[in-house]
């Protein structure tokens, strides 16, 4: 398969969009349920997703609910979003190639941010939606940013695919020279109509001056950060990935060891307590609906 992977809010849907305009059959749909209720504003033209952005694997393929099969052979022109995490899970078999796409790490967040906050507000506003529901927990946005990019070299560097890295940017600011360098790399697809499709003004996000994300920034050490902006200028510039700067990525993992797992370790705690708030919230709804009504005659 034709992999489009990256982190949420990189653009993978966009690539999913411009590889269905050229002629790549797509797997998933465009549009999830509620999609117009709670996140429509983040992605006006659909998010093309399935079960497989999990990666391609033996929990999703067969596909658990029906037991069809994608056969690697079967599926050599189709297009799939798989996010980085179900990458790094998906059966080599079936990664033909892999377009990975990559935003800045200030704009991430920000971004991010405004989608997590979109759905909260959507899901507070649902019919019958409880007062006392606990909020999704979320990874917090610049960790989740650096661990899923390392990973995403990682594997990479590990697995050899083919694979072409593309700045987010770099398909709205020069649609033209980037989709004809993607597209000469694949070596299939109609580009003009790929071109075609490519409408800057639906970008969410413009800001990618330094003065964003002050707060996380704050946290990290200067050095870190210089390797964090590294890291999109190396994608930017499509400049030949050399080994002294994977070891500036390792170098930088390595310090920010600590705060990743203080970081897993509490998301972990919060998803926990979550489930078991909302199980607590249920069997208390249960409880009320079976008491007996209380008797007025009295």
């Amino acid at each position: 398969m034709i992999i489009v992977t990256g982190t949420k809010r990189s653009g993978t849907s966009m690539w999913m969009q411009l590889l269905k305009s050229a002629g790549f059959p797509p797997i998933g749909n465009a549009f999830p349920r509620n999609w117009e209720k709670t996140i429509k504003d983040a992605n006006p033209e659909g998010f093309y997703e399935s079960e497989l952005r999990k990666g391609i694997f033996y929990a999703t393929n067969p596909d658990p609910k029906t037991g069809a099969y994608l056969f690697p052979e079967d599926t050599r022109r189709h297009a799939v979003k798989v996010f980085i995490p179900g990458l790094i899970k998906t059966d080599r078999a079936f990664i033909d190639k892999v377009v990975a796409t990559v935003r800045p790490w200030r704009q991430y967040v920000r971004s991010v941010t405004r989608l997590y906050e979109m759905e909260r507000q959507a899901k507070s506003k649902l019919k019958n939606a409880p007062d006392d529901l606990p909020d999704p927990v979320y990874m917090p946005p610049l960790i989740e940013w650096w661990i899923e990019n390392f990973s995403l070299f990682s594997d990479i560097v590990t697995r050899r695919y083919p694979f072409y890295m593309i700045a987010y940017e770099s398909v709205l600011e020069d649609p033209d020279k980037t989709l004809r360098d993607v597209f000469r790399w694949l070596g299939d697809g109609d580009v003009e109509a790929a071109i075609e499709q490519v409408e800057p003004a639906l970008r969410t996000q413009n800001d990618t001056s330094h003065d964003t994300a002050t707060a996380e920034e704050s946290d990290i050490e200067p050095e870190v950060v210089e390797v964090f902006d590294a890291l999109y200028e190396v994608v930017r510039n499509q400049t030949p990935l050399e080994q002294s700067f994977v070891d500036q990525l390792n170098e930088a993992n390595q310090r920010l060891s600590e705060r990743i797992e203080t970081a897993v370790r509490e998301t972990a705690r919060a998803h926990i307590e979550r489930r078991r708030l909302l199980e607590a919230q249920r069997k208390a709804r249960k409880a009320d609906l079976e008491a007996p009504a209380a008797d007025d005659t009295k």
